[in-house]
């Protein structure tokens, strides 16, 4: 049995090597003259607050025109401003991970940003050289065949173990739909399921009908579908770890007649299904592109069919600035990813023949969905639970990115979408 491989998740600690994270030498001697950010965020700020603690001792308080979150933060020294002025939130991630500012809650913190979006603008986003350095690095980690591969595995190959921890025992690493009066009590396997089960209810299902899932993640969707719903179902993934998870499970569930789990890529998918399903995939494709996704989904559906989609989608209204840099979700967590504008996912769709129905928004479920993952992944490493290899820097990252993600959720700037596509009879 070989010995579990140290430093595991190391690759995601340091992925910000070549990027800009805005700490040169530089930055560092001029930190203090970074002090006007401050100003800029306070004026940006239409509603919630903030109470700095400034390297100084003193206090300052920042927004408080109106209500909304109100968030605690330490500045230990001037670079996080410099950091936050040059990268974004890059540079705002390194800054903490070096223990440059602190917060005893950093989520509301995040919430106030993207609550803010519009009137804060380009405040906490990288600029000049370092959006164009962030930009291009990003680029170069793009989603061709070869690269879709490499991404997919930089962050899914981790080890099912790892992932195993702290998901529910479904292993859904997407978002829940909870029953509305209990949101905050209903059992997370229990609220992931609801999902799956509205998903397929958009397709109108009949036995025997073949059904492909693009990003099937460990399986469940695939299994629930064949389960209650006695359809052949197709997953593919481009992780060589969730198949192996996948296919194991399967079989001992006695579903293996019913349900194939391939490593295929969507552009390699051939022949025609009657429905297609695909939750939370797409923001690994990129925007180059979705039009290749929605073409492929529009070929591969029998006349009359239909694809169930969930994604993230980011506000329209700041799509274009998201789009011009790297962010932090982008440089450590999801190389290659992409959350999706709506419009020009839907204009792309259409494009492509496919009607565009049934929208439905689920963006508060998200928040509380990686609440959950949270107080379960950290429980996990309370409880000594988490496998062997993953050290304290890794720890701290993970925790950042779901709690970095809950307050974009919260601030109401990215929403979960379920959308059908349909294709003409």
């Amino acid at each position: 049995m070989n010995a579990p491989a140290p430093n595991r998740g190391r690759h995601l600690v340091r992925a910000d090597r070549g990027f800009a994270t805005g700490g040169g030498p530089i930055a560092r001697i001029v930190a203090p003259l970074f002090r006007r950010v401050l100003d800029r965020v306070d004026a940006g700020l239409a509603s919630g607050s903030i109470d700095a603690t400034l390297p100084d001792g003193r206090t300052r308080r920042l927004g408080g025109r109106a209500a909304g979150p109100h968030v605690l933060v330490t500045l230990h020294n001037w670079r996080p401003l410099a950091r936050l002025a040059l990268s974004g939130s890059v540079g705002w991630y390194r800054s903490w991970a070096l223990g440059e500012w602190s917060s005893p809650d950093p989520v509301p913190l995040f919430d106030l940003f993207m609550r803010n979006r519009a009137t804060l603008g380009t405040t906490a986003r990288a600029r000049g050289s370092a959006r164009l350095v962030n930009r291009l690095l990003h680029a170069i980690r793009g989603n061709d065949r070869g690269g879709s591969r490499r991404n997919i595995a930089f962050h899914y190959d981790l080890g099912n173990d790892f992932y195993a921890a702290w998901l529910d025992r479904g292993m859904t690493y997407s978002s829940a739909v909870f029953d509305p009066g209990t949101v905050t009590s209903e059992p997370l396997e229990q609220a992931q399921r609801r999902k799956n089960r509205l998903l397929l209810d958009r397709l109108d299902l009949s036995p025997g009908q073949r059904l492909l899932e693009i990003g099937c993640g460990w399986g469940g969707m695939a299994m629930q579908a064949a389960a209650e719903d006695r359809v052949a179902v197709t997953g593919i993934t481009l992780s060589v770890e969730q198949q192996a998870f996948a296919r194991a499970r399967i079989a001992a569930a006695g579903l293996d007649g019913h349900v194939q789990i391939e490593l295929c890529d969507y552009r390699e998918v051939h022949g025609q299904f009657d429905a297609i399903v695909s939750v939370e995939m797409i923001e690994a494709v990129g925007e180059e592109y979705w039009p290749t996704f929605v073409n492929r989904i529009a070929a591969s559906l029998r006349p009359g069919g239909r694809a169930a989609i969930q994604f993230i989608a980011i506000d329209d209204a700041i799509f274009a600035n998201y789009a011009a840099s790297a962010d932090f979700i982008q440089t450590y967590i999801f190389p290659g990813g992409m959350l999706i504008s709506e419009s020009r996912l839907r204009a792309a769709a259409e494009r492509a023949g496919l009607a565009w129905q049934g929208r439905c928004a689920y963006g508060p479920h998200y928040a509380e969905t990686l609440r959950r993952w949270r107080l379960r992944f950290d429980a996990a490493v309370d409880d000594g639970a988490l496998p062997a290899g993953f050290d304290a820097a890794f720890v701290r990252l993970w925790r950042y990115y779901l709690m970095y993600c809950e307050g974009g959720f919260r601030g109401g700037g990215i929403d979960l979408v379920q959308v059908t596509l349909v294709k003409p009879a």
